[in-house]
C-alpha cells in the first residue's frame, strides 16, 4: 500500500520515510514513530493500518542520519545495535524530524504522531513541544520529560508485567499529567508488536480502538 519517499529535515538533511495513504479522502495525517529496530516490516504494517483507517500515515527513518536503511532483528544482537543508534541520535533530533514529517504530510489535515518504546518517548515529546496530539505506547524514557508542559493532549499505553515501566512509573504519569489518559493492559512491553511472544492480540486490539477514538476526536472532528 504504502511507499518509500525522500523527507527533508530541518537540519536540510535527507532520510529515507514510508508512506502510507488512504484510499479515499484523508481525515488527517500520523507521523508513526519506530521503536529501536528502525522502520522495518511491522512499522510499514502499522503505516498501513492507519492508511486503511483513512489517515495519512508517514513513518521517517530516524536512523539514517546515522546509517541508511536499517532494520534490526528482535534478537540481542538487534536490541544491542538499536539502543546504540537511539542514544547517538538523540532525543532532540528526533523530535525535529517529527516536525518535518508533520511538514510534509501537513495537507492530509490536522497531524498526530504515535510512537512504540523508544517512539513513545518521541511521540510523548511531539505532544510537548511540537503541539501534535499523540499516542505514547509503553514508553520507558517519558519519566524526566514529565514535567514538561503538554500543548496538545497525550494518550499512553503501557503494559502491567513491562518490567522496564514498573507501576511506580506509571503512577508518576498519572500523578504529573492528571489530564492526560492513562491505560494498562494485562501484557508486557511491546504488546502491540504482532511478531514475537511479547505480542498480546486482545490488549493491541483494546488499545488500537482507543488509539483511534483518540485521533477520532483530535485530528478528523478537529479539522
Amino acid at each position: 500500500m504504502g511507499q518509500n519517499i525522500n523527507l527533508n529535515t530541518t537540519r536540510m538533511q535527507c532520510i529515507g520515510a514510508y508512506l502510507a495513504k488512504p484510499a479515499g479522502k484523508s481525515k488527517g495525517g500520523i507521523v508513526v514513530i519506530q521503536e529501536i529496530f528502525g522502520v522495518n516490516e511491522h512499522i510499514r504494517h502499522v503505516a498501513d493500518g492507519f492508511a486503511q483507517a483513512g489517515y495519512t500515515a508517514i513513518a521517517p527513518s530516524f536512523f539514517d542520519h546515522l546509517e541508511s536503511g536499517v532494520e534490526l532483528g528482535y534478537n540481542e544482537e538487534g536490541y544491542a545495535r538499536g539502543k546504540a543508534l537511539v542514544t547517538e541520535l538523540g532525543l532532540d533530533r528526533a523530535v525535529e524530524d517529527v516536525a518535518s514529517a508533520a511538514e510534509a504530510i501537513s495537507s492530509a489535515g490536522r497531524i498526530g504522531t504515535v510512537g512504540y518504546c523508544w517512539g513513545g518517548t518521541v511521540a510523548m515529546l511531539a505532544a510537548m513541544r511540537l503541539g501534535l496530539p499523540s499516542v505514547s505506547y509503553y514508553g520507558a524514557r517519558n519519566v524526566p520529560f514529565l514535567g514538561e508542559k503538554p500543548r496538545a493532549p497525550v494518550m499512553f499505553h503501557f503494559g502491567e508485567k513491562d518490567k522496564s515501566i514498573p507501576p511506580e512509573m506509571v503512577q508518576k504519569h498519572r500523578d504529573m499529567l492528571p489530564q492526560m489518559e492513562v491505560f494498562t493492559y494485562p501484557a508486557d512491553h511491546a504488546f502491540n508488536r504482532d511478531v514475537g511472544k511479547q505480542y498480546d492480540e486482545a490488549s493491541a486490539k483494546l488499545a488500537y480502538e482507543r488509539t483511534l477514538a483518540f485521533f477520532e476526536k483530535h485530528l478528523a472532528q478537529g479539522a
